[in-house]
């Protein structure tokens, strides 16, 4: 898969991976299945945000032609936060979602562009 988006799976999915260890470590499973069952929860919930922004944000740029376009960005955000609104079961999750994480890949995509410094480098 190519395009501007092609690697948040491979980094969605272990930040769900390290989430779901923080759920199981501070909410003890009663059993050992559904310790695998929220792992797995949290995990693919994540892979998937993953996967949908990025073929969104892929798709976006090809039929626009406009591979660096933050509005791709935006778009695939957007796809990526419906999916948890869909994972969810909730209109309001979904659409706070689109917006927020729309937004944040927009403006994340504006920054290196730009040449945005968010953190100073370090004198050495």
């Amino acid at each position: 898969m190519e395009g501007p988006g092609a690697t948040h799976l491979t980094r969605s999915g272990p930040a769900g991976l390290i989430f779901s260890a923080y759920s199981v470590t501070l909410q003890p499973p009663d059993s050992f299945l559904e310790g695998v069952a929220r792992t797995g929860r949290y995990t693919f919930t994540a892979a998937a945000i993953g996967a949908i922004f990025g073929l969104t944000s892929c798709i976006s740029a090809q039929v626009r032609e406009k591979p660096d376009d933050p509005l791709n960005y935006f778009i695939g955000g957007c796809a990526g936060g419906l999916t948890l609104g869909a994972r969810t079961h909730s209109y309001g999750i979904g659409a706070a979602a689109c917006a927020y994480m729309g937004t944040i890949a927009a403006l994340v995509k504006m920054g290196q562009l730009e040449g945005w410094k968010v953190f100073a480098a370090p004198k050495v």
